[in-house]
């Protein structure tokens, strides 16, 4: 398996880890040969920069990566990972001093740099291993990979192969691998079970709307994660501009983050009972879709006025939020490719987030610095509520003005939320959009392993 570390008894050649202020140092330690060598290739160890060492025989010896100095690597995530690409194929030991997370990022970059999504297209797999450097727990960069290959998986497939069956298809199979258990409500089933927002959201499309609900685990605190699953984006009668539409296969990457995110807990074994909630639609057009101007009544009992079809994502989480709240868990988080607004705000690297608790919003910043999975707080502003209240519902679905959408949007799905103190929203973008280290142009994962890392504080695990 291309994510998984080669195993420590595959004979390895040496990959040294160099910082530019270290080349010097790492040169005396060099025999004659390889010394001339580094010095005839004008090797300088920027970083990324990877230079291969022959032995006497020609063969491969040992390699070099570059680690440039402390700026570039605050510029740069994943950098060493760029070695995987450039590396003869055969399996490479990590010589360094790096500790810590800058390990743990080191290991994680070089599984991750691996990725290929090759469900249409033959794609020859890498041949270039790693043996699990020491320092780390192996078992959890390679759950971790596994989880960020999965949510990556799910986003890049097209709608016409990942619609709202097929992601329920998806939720069995990871149901499946690790024993949990998995209810759905599909079709008018959702208005007799009261969740008729999702059912307005995807009851337009072919593929029926449903509501995916998986549980697992049997003890500890209880945890429950929803993730927007609107499988493909028309925009409904507001139909999209063709231009922003070409995305939207992208749109159930709230629902891919989460899942990857419960792969890794499970896999993991947390000590917790984990709930999953997928609200899986497509909002296409047809003479059922919803309209502009419509109101509808939620789950939680509030009107929502449909101001504009094209803002269905925090309808369908609403329910699912009601939901999840009359259980009253000790924490439910949801995610969602929510807003243009946020990509407005922080671009496509930083995933914002929203928290009810400043603790919960502190730990979660400083796990997410931890992990290298950056995140970034916005505020739930509560002198913009007046913006999402119409004049003859109680809420609207998109409030004019242009401003603020985001921050508008999660006060929107906040309103939900009335039962758990502890609630964060995270508004995702769920997409690469152009390559980087480790993580190729296509869908990634966004915030998943800034919530993992920061579970055991904010449960108590």
């Amino acid at each position: 398996m291309i994510y998984s570390f080669a195993p420590a008894s595959d004979p390895a050649q040496p990959l040294h880890v160099v910082p530019i202020e270290g080349l010097t140092e790492f040169l005396k330690n060099c025999d004659d040969a390889q010394r001339r060598w580094i010095n005839a290739s004008g090797f300088t160890p920027k970083l990324g920069k990877v230079l291969v060492v022959p032995g006497a025989d020609g063969a491969p010896a040992m390699a070099l990566v570059g680690y440039g100095n402390k700026a570039a690597r605050k510029r740069l995530r994943f950098a060493l990972s760029r070695a995987r690409a450039a590396l003869p194929e055969g399996t490479w030991q990590l010589q360094c001093d790096l500790k810590g997370r800058d390990l743990d990022e080191a290991a994680l970059g070089w599984l991750l740099a691996g990725y290929q999504f090759d469900r249409y297209k033959d794609m020859p797999a890498s041949k270039v291993r790693l043996q699990a450097p020491k320092g780390i727990d192996a078992a959890r960069i390679e759950a971790i990979a596994a989880g960020e290959v999965l949510t990556r998986d799910l986003i890049n497939t097209p709608a016409s192969d990942m619609g709202p069956s097929e992601l329920e298809a998806a939720c069995r199979r990871l149901a499946g691998e690790f024993d949990a258990r998995l209810e759905v409500t599909k079709g008018k089933e959702l208005l007799e079970e009261n969740l008729p927002m999702i059912h307005a959201v995807g009851r337009a499309s072919d593929g029926e709307p449903r509501l995916v609900d998986m549980r697992w685990g049997a003890r500890g605190p209880k945890l429950t994660l929803i993730g927007k699953g609107v499988c493909f984006d028309t925009g409904g009668l507001n139909l999209k501009p063709g231009a922003s539409m070409g995305l939207m296969k992208k749109d159930m990457g709230g629902a891919a983050a989460v899942l990857g995110l419960a792969r890794m807990i499970m896999a993991l074994e947390l000590p917790l009972r984990l709930r999953v909630l997928i609200p899986a639609v497509e909002n296409s057009v047809s003479a059922g879709a919803m309209r502009p101007g419509d109101v509808l009544l939620s789950r939680k009992g509030l009107s929502v006025e449909i101001n504009n079809t094209d803002a269905e994502g925090r309808l369908v989480l609403a329910d699912a939020l009601a939901l999840a709240d009359e259980e009253k868990p000790d924490l439910i988080l949801s995610m969602a490719t929510l807003t243009g607004a946020a990509r407005v705000a922080v671009g496509p690297d930083l995933a914002p987030f929203y928290a009810t608790q400043k603790k919960m919003a502190k730990t979660l910043f400083k796990a997410g610095k931890k992990a290298r999975d950056p995140l970034w707080q916005l505020p739930f502003w509560d002198p913009y509520e007046a913006v999402i209240e119409p004049a003859i519902a109680d809420l609207d679905n998109a409030p004019k003005g242009g401003f603020a959408g985001s921050i508008t949007a999660a006060l929107f799905l906040r309103r939900f939320v009335t039962e758990t103190p502890a609630y964060a929203h995270f508004d995702i973008f769920g997409w690469q959009p152009s390559p980087a280290p480790a993580r190729p142009k296509g869908g990634v994962g966004q915030g998943a392993r800034a919530i993992l890392a920061a579970l055991p504080k904010l449960l108590r695990l």
